[in-house]
């Protein structure tokens, strides 16, 4: 690391600090609220405000880190990914980095503060930042937590995940392959996993702004309801249903899934909402669907998931920054794990497929949608939320590219009594398309 500049100056009160975390040449370069530097490279974290280090000092470890930044008091200069590549020096836990300082780090912290003049209270926290009261995973406690998540702009939905307002992962049949043609091809992998033809009755869990249930209602036919927590979504899918003359069609519902009594339906997607549920609900959430569903139904559940039974999710844990500032309550389970949940509630498990790398390149495609409107973001939603989405968007990315997140589509079948599913004999003729009834080529089912 380059030397810290003249004595006495933040950088030399901080260069210890850095070293004890980063190690003593780490590739990036540090500006510090007094001018001066510290290392080198095309990057530059700035140092703005000695309460950079009193969010560190008070959280010590990634939620510190991520208040100082949502506030300001840390900014990037240059590659995003650069600094936040910084973890792969952090010790790992489970395999995966751990922004964690422990008792030593902490005494270097402390004469670090104290030199620099930032030891003191506690600094208010961000506005942005959640904790939620009540039982977990209660009815209230989360709509709570939807609300904090999705009511917050719906333009500001739009402009981060494009036309198709789809908030979940896409499938990019090439490099070429663009986000919203992507996020169709996405919506048909789903519809033909659960075989939907015309007639047909779906029931779509986490609707969000009604992407699945317009796509299935105008390309296979079906009666939809979308059922979401969120109120902005609700209104926002209504009228999308409206403004597509699919009134009598496609039903939106501002209502929690286990509130759903209206059943039979002929098959049921969830996707992106999983991650919602939590481990304590998980036997609730498939006995509820596998009750809603006629036999040979299938639900195709689609979530993100941990990589192993072991591994903790670091970005999903409680008090982390994430649980506070993007998925309150949010929970990550092992793939296995949701397959035999699955099967201890009445379904037949008949496919299982990890979608990991297209979720980084969708998380990759959202965040320069971000930086491209960044300045647009922060009108409608205010600059620390800019901020937050940015953060938790380019590090998610991140961690599908590695393996530390995946993500699964698993579909399940509730075979009648005698065993019957009437599921087709292979996967290719699943997939095929088999039981569409509109005409035409394949490729104009990714455009709505």
């Amino acid at each position: 690391m380059r030397p810290p500049g003249r004595p006495g100056s933040v950088a030399s009160h901080l260069r210890p600090l850095l070293e004890s975390l980063l190690g003593p040449n780490p590739p990036v370069a540090f500006r510090f609220w007094d001018g001066s530097s510290l290392g080198g490279g095309a990057s530059t974290i700035v140092v703005s405000s000695p309460l950079a280090l009193r969010h560190l000092w008070w959280a010590p470890g990634e939620l510190g880190f991520a208040r100082a930044y949502v506030t300001g008091a840390i900014d990037v200069e240059g590659d995003f990914d650069a600094i936040l590549n910084l973890r792969e020096r952090l010790a790992t836990r489970d395999g995966v980095p751990q922004l964690r300082i422990g008792p030593a780090t902490l005494g270097v912290l402390t004469r670090a503060a104290a030199a620099t003049g930032a030891l003191g209270g506690r600094p208010p926290l961000p506005p942005e930042e959640l904790r939620l009261r009540g039982l977990r995973h209660s009815k209230v406690r989360d709509a709570a937590a939807i609300a904090h998540h999705y009511d917050i702009s719906n333009d500001f939905f739009r402009l981060v995940l494009g036309e198709t307002m789809t908030y979940s992962c896409a499938l990019f049949s090439t490099e070429q392959t663009t986000l919203d043609e992507a996020q169709r091809a996405k919506y048909d992998l789903v519809c033909r996993k659960l075989g939907l033809r015309a007639g047909m009755r779906l029931l779509d869990v986490g609707c969000g702004w009604g992407g699945m249930v317009l796509h299935a209602a105008t390309h296979y036919g079906v009666t939809a309801v979308g059922v979401t927590l969120s109120a902005h979504q609700a209104e926002l899918a209504t009228k999308q249903v409206r403004e597509r003359g699919l009134e009598g069609q496609v039903e939106i519902r501002n209502k929690d899934y286990r509130d759903i009594n209206d059943g039979p339906f002929d098959a049921i997607s969830s996707i992106g909402m999983f991650e919602h549920v939590g481990e304590v609900r998980l036997g609730e959430y498939f006995e509820r669907l596998a009750s809603l569903l006629r036999d040979k139904g299938r639900l195709l559940n689609h979530g993100i998931s941990r990589p192993t039974p072991s591994a903790r999710s670091a970005a999903f844990k409680h008090a982390s920054f994430v649980d506070r500032y993007v998925f309150p309550d949010g929970e990550l389970l092992e793939v296995g794990r949701v397959v035999s949940a699955m099967q201890q509630r009445g379904f037949e498990v008949r496919d299982v497929e990890s979608l990991r790398e297209h979720y980084a390149q969708t998380l990759r495609c959202w965040v320069a949608n971000l930086e491209a409107n960044f300045d647009e973001a922060v009108r409608l939603v205010g600059q620390g939320r800019a901020r937050v989405w940015r953060l938790y968007m380019a590090a998610s990315a991140l961690n599908f590219a590695a393996n530390r997140t995946n993500i699964h589509q698993v579909l399940g079948v509730r075979s009648d009594k005698a065993g019957q599913s009437g599921m087709p004999r292979t996967r290719a003729e699943m997939l095929s398309g088999a039981g569409v009834t509109l005409g035409g080529d394949p490729e104009s089912l990714l455009s709505d």
